[in-house]
């Protein structure tokens, strides 16, 4: 019987296969529930502190949609509170868990949220680091699951860079769960040694096969599933954009790609996605970088292969399930 009752959810690293298997099949349920009309308001009455330092649609509206579905009130904290401001996160933490039953913290380094969980009386749960976003691959397992019917053994290729929280946590997950994990991209932008020692040692255990690929059609053979994120970040200077771009471009999810792969391959992406430079960040990065200047084609994104939009729904379905399995 799996307990997390009282866990913080801060990264995967923490939590046992059977532990995260156990959350992405609680969302599966929970899912179907609401799918009937069945409310689940197991938290009546309980409360909820949402930091975000870090802008967010899906993360944001996945905790408070969810905290609302299981009957519990939440409080949005942005620019307007005085978080590592005027408070320190110690103090915060201090403060805020006197008041919450539980705190979502969307920011910066891994360690404020580490720091946040330490002086905390109640869950903290990770929305975001520059490090780790443990919620969503949560959110991309599920999806996985509904669409193939297992995880283990999945051929996953990631395209990009895969120094941050997206490409560090996939891996993580991967080694964790059995999937057979590909970063593609050039040297420069793989994850950090000490965390690919560490997926590599989770991996014996697993079976899971975690490699690194230059050659993005060789990276996609036989996979099942390709995934990307955005090549930059808003705020980031010009000059970082002109060298990814220039790194990056070879791969580009394009029709190319994905016809190199298996034939039951599926596109995912974390969103925000710059696929059609239709957005004000796109459109610069059109302007300034040409039309190819995007981690993955509007052919491919609108295709029948993209399941991006189920996996950003299932956010709030397994954000849900972490609330309603860590209160």
């Amino acid at each position: 019987m799996v307990d997390l009752k009282g866990r913080d959810f801060l990264k995967l690293l923490d939590f046992t296969s059977e532990e995260i298997g156990y959350l992405i099949d609680l969302a599966a349920e929970l899912k179907a529930r609401k799918k009937a009309g069945i409310t689940h308001r197991i938290h009546e009455g309980k409360n909820i502190a949402l930091i975000f330092e870090k802008t967010s649609t899906r993360t944001r509206c996945s905790f408070e949609v969810a905290a609302s579905d299981l009957g519990m009130g939440s409080t949005y904290l942005a620019e307007g509170s005085q978080i590592g401001k005027k408070e320190s996160i110690a103090d915060t933490a201090r403060v805020l868990s006197g008041m919450f039953d539980g705190i979502e913290y969307r920011g910066y380094g891994q360690e404020l949220v580490e720091e946040l969980a330490k002086y905390s009386k109640v869950p903290v749960w990770n929305g975001l680091t520059n490090e780790f976003h443990p919620t969503q691959i949560l959110a991309d397992f599920l999806t996985i699951k509904e669409h193939f019917g297992y995880l283990k053994g999945i051929n996953f290729v990631y395209m990009g860079d895969a120094r941050y929280n997206m490409g560090n946590s996939l891996m993580v997950g991967c080694a964790k769960m059995g999937l057979n994990f590909t970063a593609a991209a050039p040297a420069k932008y793989f994850p950090d040694k000490a965390l690919v020692d560490e997926c590599l040692e989770i991996a014996k255990e697993t079976g899971s096969v975690i490699r690194f690929c230059e050659d993005p059609i060789e990276a996609v053979k036989d996979a099942n599933v390709i995934y990307t994120d955005v090549w930059v970040s808003m705020g980031e200077p010009i000059e970082v954009w002109q060298e990814r771009i220039d790194d990056l471009a070879p791969y580009q999810v394009n029709k190319a790609l994905m016809d190199a792969a298996a034939e039951n391959v599926v596109f995912m992406h974390c969103l925000p996605a710059y696929h059609d430079h239709k957005t004000a960040v796109g459109k610069e990065m059109g302007e300034k970088f040409g039309r190819d200047a995007m981690e993955v084609t509007d052919e491919v994104f609108e295709s029948e292969r993209s399941i991006v939009f189920e996996e950003a729904e299932n956010r709030m379905h397994t954000i849900k399930a972490v609330m309603a399995a860590t209160l």
